[in-house]
């Protein structure tokens, strides 16, 4: 599967199977989140966060692959990657794109 933040793939003609996406809802521990507060007053990097995010935009990458296989597609055109927090220490990650299928 070839995953690309272009519309386009050189050298490939393509034929758009639908909108693909994959999401998820990851937090940390309470003990790493009281951690990461405290990390906050000090200042620098917020590790713990920055892992739980890492693993949260692979998670929703492969969701989305997986949707696109399940339409036949070879690639994903036009990725993109959105974040919210949905409470305190917990964050949404979507990923999506447009499943295509090669011509040639």
């Amino acid at each position: 599967m070839i995953l690309v933040n272009t519309d386009y793939i050189t050298g490939k003609e393509f034929e758009m199977l639908g909108l693909v996406k994959g999401s998820t809802i990851q937090s940390k521990h309470i003990g790493k989140d009281i951690s990461q507060g405290f990390k906050t007053l000090v200042g620098g990097e917020l590790k713990a966060y920055n892992e739980m995010m890492t693993d949260a935009r692979n998670l929703a990458t492969n969701r989305m692959t997986e949707e696109a296989e399940q339409l036949g597609a070879d690639a994903i055109v036009n990725i993109r990657y959105a974040s919210s927090a949905i409470m305190q220490g917990a964050a949404e990650v979507i990923a999506y794109g447009t499943a295509v299928k090669f011509i040639n």
